[in-house]
């Protein structure tokens, strides 16, 4: 019988990659999105797609119910939606700040606390949770979607022990820089960078700057969703799977560094010494 996989996050991107993977090797595929409108995978045999917004809870338990339903079981979960809010944390709303959290940490929450009763009952599943190379390093202007991804590094780290013994994998998938529309679509500012009057706008600017220039180093989309199908299927206990060289790159040097070292270079990199 074909496994069941649940992905959050699919219109574009990581998510959408990761469904054509999956499909593409003979599983079943719940490709969940807050507008199935937008779905494009008419093409593949196995999928069906499910209206899911990951910060509405009962809108949650239904799609998850209802794929269980539909496939009759789910194996692996994966956790992908989310975006960025980039800018100066001081210039932050309490909404902005309040729907980073909501998409990213707090929706990651809310779907697994729904599928875990079935693969607890089964004895069996993995939960891969896409954080980023900036759920362990970070980056200038980028507060608040680290503090969401060192959260979700954590509490899947946690999350491991306690459902190790019902026979559940947890995992963590980090991707350095992606060549998908992130930076686009799935981006938002704290302030505008044409905004000459706010105090932080040169470091805004100098920090856009720097990531744009990086676009060559960026993995594709599935390249990343070939790491994600690894981790569901290769029956190991490992946790973290850093996904990219520059990835693997930066941590290294990381490693070989004094705090200090590290943030002095990183303030180069970007601009700001």
């Amino acid at each position: 019988m074909a496994k069941t996989v649940f992905i959050t996050g699919t219109s574009t991107g990581i998510g959408a990659a990761a469904v054509r993977l999956f499909a593409q090797h003979g599983w079943q595929v719940a490709a969940t999105m807050r507008n199935p409108a937008d779905a494009k995978f008419d093409d593949l045999p196995g999928v069906r797609v499910y209206a899911l917004d990951v910060t509405d809870g009962a809108n949650v338990t239904r799609a998850v119910q209802q794929a269980h339903h539909d496939f009759g079981g789910l194996d692996v979960l994966v956790n992908n939606a989310g975006y960025g809010l980039v800018g100066p944390f001081e210039a932050a709303t309490d909404a902005q700040i309040q729907q980073q959290f909501a998409t990213n940490l707090f929706g990651v929450f809310s779907v697994t606390r729904a599928v875990l009763p079935l693969f607890r009952t089964q004895q069996s599943g993995v939960i891969i949770n896409i954080t980023s190379v900036g759920g362990r390093t970070a980056f200038p202007m980028n507060s608040l979607y680290h503090a969401t991804k060192f959260g979700l590094d954590g509490f899947s780290e946690s999350l491991w022990f306690e459902l190790a013994p019902f026979g559940i994998r947890v995992k963590v998938v980090a991707p350095g820089g992606v060549a998908t529309d992130f930076a686009g679509r799935s981006l938002q500012m704290t302030v505008d960078p044409g905004d000459e009057a706010n105090p932080y706008v040169g470091q805004v600017r100098s920090v856009l700057d720097a990531f744009s220039g990086r676009g060559g180093t960026f993995s594709t989309a599935e390249q990343i969703a070939e790491v994600i199908y690894s981790a569901a299927t290769d029956g190991r206990p490992q946790l973290r799977y850093l996904a990219g060289a520059d990835a693997q790159q930066l941590l290294a040097a990381k490693a070989q560094m004094t705090d200090e070292e590290y943030l002095a270079m990183m303030q180069k990199n970007f601009g700001l010494a």
